[in-house]
């Protein structure tokens, strides 16, 4: 979840909401890292779990990442989550829960779905207080801007 953090910092430096992910094989060696770069690349899906997993396959040479672990630090969201179980990654091990978005539990579980074809370990609250500190933070400063004007 380190290596996840520090991805999420890099994040908040662009301007993106902190948030980063990071890609281990079986064989806990690091296959794939990202933040999040919507902004910066004007693309709605490159959230930091799809950086992550884009990386990863390439890096295999693989659309499926049987065994892999993804690290993140807010819980992912249905595209992010769906993306996994498509992958077909073993376990997901999230940061700070998402109430808004989600998909672990927050608005929704799919990885609780029975009916879906694949289903992955899910393990929430890992590091939540930092990784939730670094949201909170980002988005205290983008308020305070806001209010003042300057965005």
């Amino acid at each position: 979840m380190r290596l996840a953090l520090e991805q999420a910092r890099q994040a908040g430096q662009q301007g993106e909401v902190p948030v980063g992910a990071v890609v281990f094989n079986a064989g806990q060696e690091c296959i794939g890292v990202g933040f999040n770069q919507t902004i910066t690349q004007s693309d709605p899906t490159a959230h930091a779990e799809i950086v992550a997993l884009r990386r990863a396959a390439a890096r295999v040479g693989n659309y499926r990442l049987p065994g892999a672990t993804v690290y993140v630090t807010l819980e992912p969201c249905a595209m992010c989550l769906g993306a996994m179980l498509h992958a077909r990654v073993a376990r997901v091990v999230y940061g700070a829960a998402d109430p808004k978005t989600g998909a672990c539990g927050g608005v929704i579980d799919l990885a609780a779905e029975t009916r879906l074809n694949h289903h992955t370990q899910v393990t929430g609250g890992v590091l939540a207080e930092e990784c939730g500190d670094l949201l909170r933070h980002f988005f205290r400063i983008r308020r305070g801007k806001q209010t003042h004007g300057q965005e």
